[in-house]
């Protein structure tokens, strides 16, 4: 018996019929909640859930309004404006969903926002940052390793490429530690629910252990504690002085992300014919020649293949990116951005995207990863004094020009490498915002770029710690941990001894480490707590002198204080007249060598050992 044609269409999909088309549901609204005497006080709610495009809207709720309802491509999905007056009395009410003769409430909740200052502390050039893999770190709560219900159910310590345990709760057992160091921020790599299966990568299958894979904004990872074990770590950090840096990324996201699976929109991600790789080269965004197409390639796209890129252009996601990065400052209690693959993102919406971060929280930093290739590029990517006709707003970066320029320093011996690049600091509006550093999870490690030369090892650190901008150490520098990216990034992430159950050594205490390994735990220990107490090389004015036979010195300097640094590069003793630093030295006597405590009379000449960088207190 043949079917009705009208029904044939039902079933395929092609006619929704009245009694279909009330068959709706919602499963998320994100944000799930928000805070009265936010400046953003009109909200966009994507709501997720079944056959929701006919939904009317409404709130009964003295100072709460519904504004535009708009549907989706997608019926499953609506974006509800929600606009919340200043007057407002926080507590919990329904939204309310009319789909035909079908009616679903949704609860959302609103309270005040929590104490300024305590939100948002903000980075400057007087912090010392430590950057952590939280997986690699500690593990201080084994019950979390694994959960059988997660698309990469796997933890194992043996395996370079899986997760290995660590959470924040480990991170939270030495924040001492970390404190006794001189650190006082901590960047961690990304946090956020990575909920990826394994990745074929170069052959091998590997865990997104990483955090650079999102799979769902508003959820801390549960393998690393959750969003309770993320507020839990921010208040300890902060009783200690320590602030938290967020690790950012709006360009891409995890294969495996949960609007992924039913898409608001087809262009939710940005679309090519055949699948198209980002070219990774950033002279076409700034090229004032370079080809719509060669700009489109780098920008939009995908950055790897198991990483979809985000459709910034769309409005709708990009008021969701925005605004969940406001709900996490504001219910983590974070200080700082760092912004993952910065120059990849569609600059017009990183600068909207900075820009409502900062007019809710004036003092925080926000830095981005841009690795270029020179000065010039670099600048463009973050506020500078550039003529163009595009302006990057973001107040910072993570110095990739300096990183090259002091390890090209040390492995030539030549001190004119670094000296050039910190010469083209004209080019920013603050260099002093920009985050300086030796290594990191993306690069070698320091110690063996050097070639586990311990002399250049310690000028590497004194340079870092008292040169211009906001200094940096990755996680067991302090303890000479080294390798190369060979055969893979794994190698330049291992876990810290002793942060794990049955390490057989703790390198977090001194009887657990070497005699050079505290040696140069000491080293950067002292410099930095010195740091910590010295506005001078916190805030103070940089001045440069040109390298002269190896040898390389700079002052810093303020009002009431002068501190002068001397890198001798050569592989002999230096004696350096001092007359041409005059400008600094002039008026000053003596001078205490700040890791010797040594007191130097008579400054007409230096003496400066063999690859060696004194740090001198001038006094008078």
């Amino acid at each position: 018996m043949k079917k009705p044609i009208f029904a044939l269409l039902i079933l395929w999909g092609l006619v929704t019929s009245p009694l279909l088309a009330q068959n709706a549901s919602i499963q998320r609204v994100d944000p799930a909640n928000w805070w009265i005497g936010m400046k953003m006080n009109t909200i966009q709610l994507l709501v997720y859930g079944k056959n929701l495009s006919k939904a009317s809207v409404s709130v009964r709720y003295p100072g709460v309004k519904v504004g535009k309802v708009q549907p989706m491509e997608n019926p499953n999905f609506v974006a509800v404006d929600l606009t919340i007056s200043p007057t407002t009395k926080p507590g919990a009410f329904p939204i309310t969903f009319q789909v035909g003769s079908q009616k679903l409430d949704f609860e959302y909740r609103i309270a005040y926002r929590h104490d300024g200052a305590k939100r948002a502390l903000g980075l400057t050039s007087a912090d010392l940052v430590y950057l952590i893999l939280p997986d690699r770190f500690s593990n201080g709560d084994p019950s979390n390793d694994r959960f059988p219900d997660m698309a990469d159910p796997n933890a194992d310590r043996n395996n370079p490429f899986y997760r290995h345990g660590g959470d924040l709760q480990g991170i939270i057992n030495h924040l001492d530690y970390l404190k006794d160091l001189g650190i006082t921020a901590l960047w961690l790599n990304p946090v956020t629910e990575n909920d990826q299966p394994l990745t074929n990568e170069g052959g091998t299958m590997r865990s997104a252990y990483h955090g650079y894979g999102f799979t769902d904004q508003y959820r801390v990872d549960r393998r690393l504690g959750g969003n309770e074990a993320y507020k839990k770590l921010t208040t300890e950090a902060h009783k200690r002085g320590i602030k938290i840096i967020q690790d950012a990324v709006y360009n891409h996201v995890g294969k495996n992300h949960w609007f992924l699976r039913d898409m608001p929109s087809k262009d939710w991600l940005t679309q090519w014919p055949t699948y198209t790789n980002t070219s990774y080269r950033d002279q076409p965004i700034l090229d004032p020649y370079s080809s719509a197409l060669d700009r489109r390639v780098m920008s939009e796209g995908w950055f790897v293949p198991f990483l979809p890129d985000l459709n910034q252009a769309n409005p709708v996601l990009a008021n969701y990116l925005i605004q969940n990065a406001i709900w996490q400052v504001e219910e983590f209690g974070i200080d700082a951005w760092r912004i993952d693959t910065y120059m990849y993102n569609n600059l017009p919406f990183m600068n909207r995207c900075n820009q409502a971060l900062l007019n809710e929280y004036p003092n925080i930093h926000l830095f981005g990863e841009s690795w270029t290739g020179t000065v010039p590029n670099q600048a463009y990517f973050t506020l500078n004094n550039i003529e163009s006709k595009f302006k990057c707003n973001v107040p910072g970066t993570m110095d990739f020009q300096v990183y090259n320029g002091l390890n090209e320093t040390l492995k030539q011996n030549n001190p004119e490498v670094v000296y050039g690049v910190l010469a083209q600091d004209y080019l920013y509006k603050d260099a002093t915002r920009h985050l300086v550093f030796m290594d990191n999870h993306d690069t070698d490690r320091f110690f063996s770029v050097i070639g586990e030369d311990l002399d250049k090892y310690k000028m590497g650190i004194t340079f870092t710690l008292t040169t211009r901008g906001i200094p940096q150490l990755y996680y067991g520098t302090e303890i000479l941990t080294k390798n190369f990216k060979n055969p893979s990034d794994a190698e330049v992430r291992k876990d810290f001894p002793g942060g794990f159950p049955g390490d057989k050594e703790n390198k977090f205490t001194p009887e657990g480490r070497n005699k050079t390994e505290n040696e140069v735990f000491n080293f950067v220990k002292k410099l930095a707590n010195y740091r910590l107490k010295s506005p001078v090389l916190q805030t103070g004015k940089l001045m440069q002198f040109l390298p002269q036979n190896g040898v390389y010195a700079y002052a810093r300097y303020n009002g009431s204080q002068t501190v002068m640094v001397f890198m001798n590069h050569q592989k002999k003793e230096a004696l350096v007249d001092t007359d041409r630093f005059a400008e600094r030295m002039a008026g000053f006597n003596s001078a205490r060598n700040v890791m010797t405590d040594e007191i130097i009379s008579g400054l007409s000449t230096i003496k400066i050992p063999a690859q060696t960088a004194l740090v001198l207190e001038l006094r008078k």
